[in-house]
């Protein structure tokens, strides 16, 4: 099983992409994981532009995979909540996992309808770019707290 990452467009603030980066190579040591940065449209609205990114998103994502999608009004998870998910996940499923953040401008109702599992990070508002920070974080928190790595202690 592999976890999978996809978001639209590049983190722009110069510290919280370098969050993401380092997240990502610890990350790499302790899970199978990637993550597909998509292009961003450069379109004249954000109707038009979540509807491209739907396309997009669609696009990236397997038929058989378990997708999770970032919402606010999703499923509220502890870290260590998220650990027993994304464990009881590996043991119980060969689908590989997807946590999948749309645009600055949210994800559309198609993938919303696609997502197996709606997940918030917090009641908070995040920008965009923390909360891709956020997300990584907490994904090596989870996998460390499930290989019993001192990080997550």
């Amino acid at each position: 099983m592999k976890i999978r990452v996809v978001w639209v467009g590049r983190t722009k603030n110069a510290p919280l992409a370098s969050v993401c980066t380092d997240m990502a190579q610890r990350l790499r040591r302790l899970a199978n994981i990637e993550i597909t940065e998509l292009r961003e449209p450069k379109v004249p609205n954000d109707r038009t532009r979540v509807e491209v990114e739907a396309q997009r998103i669609l696009g990236a994502v397997n038929r058989d995979d378990y997708v999770v999608a970032l919402d606010a009004g999703g499923r509220a998870f502890s870290s260590t909540g998220l650990a027993r998910f994304i464990g009881r996940h590996m043991a119980e499923s060969p689908r590989n996992l997807v946590f999948v953040v749309g645009g600055p401008a949210g994800l559309s109702g198609g993938v919303m309808d696609r997502a197996d599992l709606d997940w918030s990070l917090s009641e908070l508002t995040f920008s965009h770019d923390l909360a891709r920070a956020v997300l990584m974080e907490q994904l090596f928190r989870a996998i460390s707290i499930l290989r019993n790595h001192p990080y997550a202690r």
